[in-house]
């Protein structure tokens, strides 16, 4: 699963290919031994996240979303796409 971003402690993944299960644009996210399922609109689709991360995630997903739906629709076709870099 290709590494997407990565900052405060979280990381962010992209499946390629991967829109079958939850059927909408969205990122996997892990967070120490957390793991969710996040659609790019900030909806938690699968899995847990504390609250303070979600929120975080969140923002990032509002402030990202171009890039967001330019990497899942490069995702969905099998192609590689680049990383996001974290905020600073």
């Amino acid at each position: 699963m290709p590494e997407l971003s990565r900052f405060m402690g979280m990381i962010i993944k992209m499946l390629y290919m991967d829109n079958v299960q939850h059927n909408k644009p969205h990122i996997h996210v892990y967070y120490g031994e957390y793991e969710a399922s996040v659609g790019i609109d900030g909806e938690l689709l699968a899995g847990s996240l504390p609250i303070k991360q979600l929120k975080l995630l969140q923002a990032w997903l509002i402030i990202h979303e171009d890039e967001l739906y330019k990497a899942w629709n490069s995702a969905v076709k099998g192609e590689q796409f680049g990383k996001i870099e974290p905020l600073k």
